[in-house]
C-alpha cells in the first residue's frame, strides 16, 4: 500500500511538519482534485487540516475550528494506520488542539502563541 502512495504526498506530509500549511496544501490539493476514492477524502481531510492550521497562525479562530472538525471527520472513516501514516494520532492531535481551540474565546488566541507550537499535530509516519 505505501509503495502505492505518490511522492507528492510524502511531500506534503513534509510540510505540514514542518509549519509549511499552504504550502501543503497546494501540494494536497494537487492530488486531491486528481484522486479517486478512497484516496480522494482522505488527502481531502489532511489538507483540510493544514488549512485550519494555516488559519490558527492567522488567528482565524473561526476558521481554524470549523476545517479542524471537517477534516478530522473526514479522516475518522479510515483505519488506523493508512497509506503510511499513523491516522489515529493525527486525530487524537486534532481532536486535542479542536477541544482547546473551542474553550478558548477568538479574543484570547494570542495567548495560545507562546505554547501554540506544542499543540498542532503533526503526521506520523510508518516506514
Amino acid at each position: 500500500m505505501i509503495e502505492s502512495v505518490p511522492q507528492e504526498f510524502w511531500q506534503g506530509v513534509e510540510q505540514f511538519n514542518a509549519g509549511e500549511f499552504y504550502t501543503c496544501h497546494d501540494t494536497l490539493e494537487a492530488l486531491w482534485i486528481e484522486a479517486a476514492e478512497p484516496e480522494k477524502t482522505f488527502y481531502q481531510g489532511i489538507l483540510q487540516i493544514a488549512v485550519a492550521l494555516y488559519h490558527l497562525g492567522n488567528r482565524n479562530w473561526r476558521g481554524a475550528v470549523i476545517l479542524l472538525g471537517e477534516g478530522s471527520y473526514r479522516l475518522r472513516r479510515y483505519p488506523s494506520v493508512y497509506s503510511g501514516i499513523v491516522v489515529d494520532e493525527l486525530l487524537d492531535q486534532s481532536a486535542a488542539l479542536l477541544s482547546i481551540l473551542q474553550q478558548t474565546e477568538p479574543e484570547l488566541l494570542v495567548t495560545l502563541d507562546q505554547d501554540q507550537a506544542l499543540l498542532l499535530p503533526r503526521i506520523a509516519r510508518i516506514d
